[in-house]
């Protein structure tokens, strides 16, 4: 079946950047400069003012981020970090290689993202650090979250990988952008993110400058300058051609934005009209990037009929995520239950992905929902 809507599609993107960055990556080839060239540098400094952050330190991926982020506020053994259990995995696994002790919390039903009303109770002696991961393209209950971590003394490191350009509204953090509100904010630049390299790609940032120069050094083995270890470091670089093709593309980030909210817009009209869709909620406080857009359906047998047939008619859908986190075999060391985090399951059984990116035009939107609004009556 040749798939006529992806969930994604890199290659246009591409073609209507080419003439800017096929000469951003010929400079690179002409200096030769392959690891920590200037463009490696620009690209820091301009994250940094798009986000209005004091530090953004680039490295080779967004696991590799989070994995600094917990090193540089020097969590040990055995100390424990909140995490969704609606998630990817790399919150986790980062904590788990570190050998930190993960804790789920259940997602909210509606945003998806972690429910701030259950964290204090999963607090304990040794909880250290929560990471609320801005899922999908907005934000987490950010104010809540920042006072349950000011009352207990505990780390926030921000993962915003989906949400990057996403900002507060209204209340206390009104005009930040996500990822600078926490401790740590930490991003990937996977192809396929809102703002995406060619390869793997990632950044650290933060207000703090003291959190800044570890993060720093540990990203480059432990190095204060070359040949001094002070710490225990890793090495986790973004190349100079990532760079270079991701200063493009910071340009073009809010017109990217601009057209996932517009296509989201679309689908929101022709969507609600279906009955058995539940379209994404909106948080009240932030705006929303859609790094995906992410449908309910009225349970797993419909979600998994109306995935085929989409599939069938050339729409390529995807389901974030298939299993909660607590029920995965890497993970059973923790001994959690089944039941345990009721909304996780649920979503993980009812939710479908859309495809959405910068490319998406209404049309496409059109043909796509006529196509769900079919597959929903084959499915009742």
């Amino acid at each position: 079946m040749e798939i006529k809507y992806q969930i994604v599609d890199l290659q246009a993107q591409y073609q209507r950047l080419k003439k800017e960055i096929d000469p951003a990556i010929q400079e690179v080839l002409d200096a030769s400069n392959f690891i920590n060239g200037e463009q490696v540098k620009k690209f820091a400094s301009g994250l940094a003012g798009f986000l209005d952050c004091k530090h953004v330190i680039p490295c080779a991926n967004g696991t590799d981020a989070l994995q600094i982020a917990f090193m540089a506020l020097g969590l040990q053994h055995g100390d424990e970090v909140i995490v969704p259990a609606f998630n990817y995995v790399a919150a986790a696994e980062t904590a788990a290689l570190l050998q930190l002790k993960p804790v789920f919390v259940d997602a909210d039903p509606e945003t998806f993202n972690i429910d701030a009303s259950l964290i204090e109770k999963t607090i304990s002696p040794k909880t250290k650090a929560i990471v609320p991961v801005h899922l999908f393209g907005q934000t987490c209950d950010m104010e809540a979250i920042m006072a349950i971590a000011e009352k207990h003394n505990l780390y926030v490191v921000e993962d915003n990988a989906q949400a990057i350009g996403a900002k507060i509204t209204t209340g206390k953090y009104a005009g930040k952008m996500l990822g600078t509100i926490g401790h740590i904010g930490t991003t990937s630049f996977f192809p396929s993110k809102n703002l995406g390299c060619m390869g793997d790609g990632g950044a650290v940032y933060t207000n703090d400058s003291a959190i800044a120069a570890v993060v720093q050094k540990i990203a480059n083995h432990g190095q204060k300058q070359k040949y001094d270890y002070e710490i225990v470091g890793t090495n986790s670089r973004l190349d100079t051609l990532q760079a270079a093709i991701l200063n493009v593309k910071l340009n073009h980030l809010e017109e990217f934005t601009a057209a996932r909210q517009k296509a989201a817009a679309t689908y929101d009209e022709l969507l609600s009209q279906i009955e058995g869709i539940e379209i994404p909620e909106r948080a009240s406080n932030s705006t929303h990037v859609f790094h995906q857009y992410t449908i309910k359906l009225e349970s797993e047998e419909k979600r998994n009929v109306l995935k085929c047939q989409l599939f069938e008619n050339g729409v390529q859908a995807m389901i974030y995520y298939p299993q909660s986190l607590h029920l995965q075999k890497a993970y059973s060391y923790l001994g959690y239950a089944q039941g345990d985090f009721p909304v996780s399951n649920v979503l993980c059984q009812r939710v479908l992905s859309l495809p959405m990116h910068s490319e998406l035009k209404a049309e496409d939107v059109v043909e796509i929902c006529k196509i769900i609004k079919e597959g929903v009556l084959v499915s009742s």
